[in-house]
This record gives structure tokens, C-alpha cells and sequence, in this order.
């Protein structure tokens, strides 16, 4: 009997690195639930806005979020409003949430350019669906994400899954491609994955991918201590 793991959770502190960075004794129930309430209003917000991941950063004196998007333009709006609304928008979601009580007071949000999507699994599974939602012809959807992102040298190997009614079919089935190595049980792989979810007329149809791009042989941990 098989046991998966996510490859990100599978490496933490090897070659990736926690995306909540904050340490506290008798506030750590309260931070968890802010930190919670703070993703599932984001992930929902920007959802298919070309947003990689979230990072949450706490001090004394300040609570940072770091969004990482190929679309910064999208999310900054003019002057800066879009990202001022947003912040508005979240401090009032939590608010709710949390029954009125906030401790992260100073909120901060930064907007990070990711300069490459085609080495980002997220952005790249989210693509695949939105192609699939548009009712292109699966596999030349597969075949097009495939050639774009091995066409990076950094790009070691890729593999692309889906699952559902695939083209309206009567029954479910698994469709998979595979360029190039995914050592999934090597700690020191850099392996990228991420999961997106396509609705259709017909039914859901989850996406996978992997990306492989090459071994890291210095701990995440360790290059978070030579940065500070």
C-alpha cells in the first residue's frame, strides 16, 4: 500500500523553506487562526489572478504578506489602490472571522514579481485549467504546458496529470506526460508541484504537475541564516 506525500511538505527545511515566518509563546492559537483566515480570503480573492504563493511574515511591530503573481500590474491597480482595497478588505474578513479581535495590528502587503511562470507549477497547472475550461482538446493542451516548460534549461524534468471526464467522456479516466526525471523519493530534489481544479459543463477535472529543477545541496534553513 503506497503513502503520498506533497513534495513541498516532503522537503521543508531541505530545499524549501516555511511560508509562515513567526515565533510566539502564548499568542500562537490567535496567530494560527489569523494566519488561516488570512490565506482562505486571499486564495479565494486572487484566485486564477496569476498568484504563485503567499508568505506571512510577523514582527513586534508589524505583520508583512508577501504575494507572489506574474501579474503584479493586475493587483498594485493605479497608485497603488488595488493593493489599498485589499488590504481594507482583508483586515474587515478577519475581523469577522476572528470575533472582532485582531492582534496583527500594522498589516503590511508586498507585491512580488515572479519573472519566469513556466517554472512555477501553480501558474502552470492553473493555465492547463483554464485552457481545459475553454474546452480545448485535452491532450494538445498537455502537449503545449509540456513543450513550454521543459523549454527552459532549468528544467530538468516535468510531468503533467489529469483526471475527470476528460473531453465530456461518459467515464472518468487518468491522462499523464512525462518528460525527463521526477526523483520524488530524492530529499535534495527541487521538485515544484501544485494542483488546480477545472469546472466544466460536464464535471470537474483535477490538474497536476510536477517540475523538476535539479538538486539543491544546501539546506533552506541554512540560507535563511546566511541572508539574516
Amino acid at each position: 500500500m503506497t503513502h503520498k506525500v506533497a513534495p513541498f511538505a516532503h522537503r521543508l527545511g531541505i530545499t524549501t523553506a516555511w511560508r509562515s515566518r513567526w515565533i510566539s509563546g502564548k499568542r500562537m492559537p490567535q496567530y494560527l487562526r489569523e494566519d488561516y483566515w488570512m490565506r482562505e480570503f486571499l486564495r479565494e480573492r486572487l484566485d486564477r489572478t496569476s498568484t504563485e504563493h503567499i508568505e506571512i511574515e510577523r514582527t513586534r511591530s508589524q505583520t508583512t504578506i508577501f504575494i507572489r503573481t506574474s501579474r503584479p500590474g493586475l493587483l498594485i491597480g493605479r497608485a497603488g489602490g488595488g493593493v489599498e482595497k485589499l488590504k481594507q478588505d482583508l483586515v474587515k474578513f478577519v475581523l469577522k472571522k476572528m470575533k472582532g479581535v485582531l492582534i496583527s495590528k500594522n498589516i503590511k502587503i508586498t507585491v512580488e514579481e515572479v519573472k519566469n511562470p513556466e517554472l512555477q507549477a501553480k501558474l502552470v497547472a492553473e493555465s492547463i485549467a483554464s485552457e481545459i475550461e475553454k474546452r480545448l482538446p485535452f491532450r494538445r493542451v498537455m502537449k503545449g504546458a509540456l513543450q513550454r516548460v521543459s523549454a527552459n534549461k532549468q528544467v530538468i524534468g516535468v510531468k503533467i496529470a489529469l483526471s475527470g471526464r476528460l473531453d465530456g467522456g461518459e467515464m472518468a479516466r487518468d491522462e499523464s506526460l512525462k518528460q525527463g526525471n521526477i526523483p520524488l523519493q530524492t530529499f535534495r530534489a527541487n521538485i515544484d508541484y501544485s494542483s488546480a481544479t477545472a469546472h466544466t459543463v460536464q464535471g470537474t477535472v483535477g490538474v497536476k504537475v510536477w517540475i523538476y529543477k535539479g538538486d539543491t545541496f544546501e539546506s533552506a534553513s541554512s540560507k535563511a541564516q546566511s541572508l539574516t
